[in-house]
Formats: structure tokens, C-alpha cells, sequence
């Protein structure tokens, strides 16, 4: 994936993403950050968030990635990995964007 731009793995918590309800219970959950440029300051929630607005190579770059995981996801021979599961936990709360 590197020559597709995609070479930083992170391990830490992120937030604000349709992942954290997977994680909320228990299940691995997955957040691909591509580079936001104008994303977050012009067009993310805006009247702007239209297809139109779409970026071609982007969305090739993020369906390769994310086809290359899964395959390779579900080929693995054990689980993916879990975050720590307290069932007694309140749910985590969805990040404002």
C-alpha cells in the first residue's frame, strides 16, 4: 500500500467515526484517515458535502485500501485483534465533526 501513499499505521484511540460503536462493543473496529486538506474546513457538513464535490483519485486510493483489508483480513487464521470490552462501561459517545 505504500505506493498508494497509504504507510502510517496507528495504533492509538481516534474518535468521531462510525468505528467507535464496534468498539463499543467489544468488536475490532477500524478508522482509515485519509489527508483531510479542504474536507474539514469547507466541505465536511456543509451544503457543500454533495457528490460533486467527490475527488476521484481519493476514492480509488480508499477502495483499494480498504479491499486489500478486508481480503486480507479475512484470510487471517485467528481473529482480529479486540480492544478492551467492559460490558459494565457506560457506551462511548459519538465524536462531534
Amino acid at each position: 500500500m505504500k505506493d498508494l501513499g497509504a504507510d502510517t499505521v496507528a495504533h492509538r484511540n481516534t474518535g468521531g467515526t462510525d468505528h467507535l460503536s464496534f468498539d463499543g462493543v467489544g468488536l475490532p473496529g477500524f478508522q482509515f484517515i485519509q489527508d483531510t486538506l479542504d474536507y474539514g474546513t469547507i466541505t465536511h457538513h456543509s451544503n457543500m458535502d454533495v457528490y460533486d464535490h467527490l475527488s476521484r483519485p481519493d476514492l480509488m486510493q480508499a477502495a483499494t485500501v480498504m479491499a486489500w483489508f478486508v481480503y486480507n483480513a479475512a484470510m487471517r487464521d485467528e481473529k482480529m485483534p479486540r480492544k478492551f470490552f467492559d460490558a459494565n462501561a457506560p457506551a462511548p459517545q459519538r465524536g462531534r465533526n
